[in-house]
């Protein structure tokens, strides 16, 4: 235990979003060139904290100190990349006959974002800085496993200037504090990222009053490397793709798709770089994998790989206090529980595909649909299979999926909408339309 957070309660929720829309009046009353300078304020207090966030998230999450330190740079790049879209926040000019139509872009309100534990700092700023950047006001509900970076980011807002009540932090449950925010009338939108069994159930109460959601949920992305690709690349970048964070990853490539005429050479480059993958302390900047977030996740993590699981590669753990798990790869069936389901955890499997066409339909063979990655040297190719993965984020040659100016989300039971990128700022906006006649009144 390193810290006891209080529980903020339904009565808690109520009070803070009348809070949050005194504040937001007073915010979207500014100038938005003073808003866009408050938010850039914002990411330089955020800049000038990068060691004492990552530091917390280190203790409250067990990331590697190395991977806290970039979410904890997020954070500021977000908001900073927001800031830059406050001014340009515009609507449109249409002609119409008789006068002229104008639209506008409005801002909804205050706005809830429920946040994970598995990147709990940068996933919250993903939709708190766009959400600020259009005038709302922002409740973040952090995971129950992870409130302190959240809780320190709301005082770094106070100290950079923003007005009091604008952002607030509610630590609580999910079914507690969670649905008190969901379902509250004052709240305008929820932005959610969470198992895509919770976001069913935050949609559902959101229905009731018509309310807009986000939704950012699962994923089981494919990692899919042809004949003709570079393998001892693929071969070398493809631990990070599923075993970062432990696996804890919802854009984790968990199913190695492998042209099945190479599949024997890729896995015998797999294997010495799934074991050279460093499993260890997370605060040693050496460390590559910390332990997971929970004893409760790994027994989750665990009932998937059972005994007689045929392991193709199995790294190893430290020994004595920490929930480890080891980065472990299967052989199985394309219909197998874990070929399909997200286990989040430092677990992928291997599958042989025998063309591109098979290698698609592999691909596509789950509920999911947020990420994945194309290896092959064959640019018709990959921009082919990127175009027929039925997936939000797809990356050629590479495992990147998130860029903070670049649009991010999925498809399918992956989520609604999109984060990130030129368009955030439109999320948390209503369109107004306005006509205005320029005839002379007879």
């Amino acid at each position: 235990m390193i810290a006891t957070v209080p529980v903020t309660t339904a009565a808690e929720v109520d009070a803070a979003v009348r809070r949050a829309e005194a504040a937001q009046r007073r915010w979207a009353a500014l100038p938005p060139g003073d808003r866009a300078w408050l938010l850039r304020r914002f990411a330089t207090t955020v800049d000038e904290h990068l060691e004492e966030l990552a530091r917390i998230e280190v203790a409250e999450a067990g990331h590697p100190v190395a991977g806290a330190r970039w979410e904890a740079g997020n954070v500021r790049d977000v908001l900073d990349y927001a800031a830059g879209g406050v001014e340009r926040l515009t609507g449109y000019q249409i002609p119409v006959a008789g006068g002229v139509n104008l639209t506008f872009r409005e801002p909804l309100g205050v706005v809830a974002v429920i946040a994970p534990w598995n990147f709990p700092l940068p996933i919250a700023a993903w939709s708190t800085a766009p959400a600020l950047a259009a005038a709302n006001a922002v409740l973040l509900k952090p995971a129950e496993a992870t409130p302190l970076t959240a809780l320190r980011l709301a005082e770094l807002a106070l100290e950079a200037g923003l007005p009091e009540g604008l952002l607030q932090t509610l630590p609580g449950s999910g079914p507690g504090t969670g649905r008190a925010l969901v379902e509250h009338p004052g709240v305008a939108k929820v932005a959610f990222t969470g198992s895509t069994a919770t976001g069913r159930d935050v949609m559902a109460r959101c229905a009731g009053q018509v309310k807009p959601v986000t939704l950012e949920l699962g994923g089981k992305s494919p990692n899919i490397v042809f004949a003709d690709a570079d393998l001892e690349r693929a071969a070398a970048a493809a631990p990070a793709s599923f075993l970062d964070n432990a696996g804890q990853d919802c854009c984790a490539r968990s199913r190695i798709l492998v042209q099945a005429a190479v599949l024997d050479r890729f896995l015998a480059l797999l294997e010495p770089a799934v074991q050279g993958f460093t499993c260890g302390d997370p605060t040693d900047p050496g460390t590559a994998m910390g332990p997971l977030i929970s004893a409760a996740h790994r027994e989750r993590v665990r009932s998937f790989v059972t005994e007689q699981a045929p392991a193709a590669i199995r790294g190893s753990v430290p020994q004595g206090k920490g929930f480890w798990y080891p980065a472990t790869v299967l052989h199985a069936e394309p219909g197998e529980g874990v070929a399909v389901e997200e286990i989040f955890g430092p677990v992928a499997v291997v599958l042989p595909f025998t063309d591109e066409e098979d290698a698609v339909r592999l691909a596509n063979a789950t509920p999911y649909g947020l990420s994945g990655s194309v290896w092959t040297r064959d640019g018709a190719r990959a921009l082919r299979t990127a175009r027929a993965v039925a997936a939000g984020n797809l990356s050629v040659n590479s495992h990147a999926s998130v860029r903070y100016w670049t649009p991010f989300g999925g498809y399918r039971q992956s989520g609604l909408g999109r984060e990130l990128g030129p368009e955030a700022l439109d999320a948390f906006t209503e369109t107004k339309n306005v006509y205005l006649g320029t005839e002379e009144q007879q």
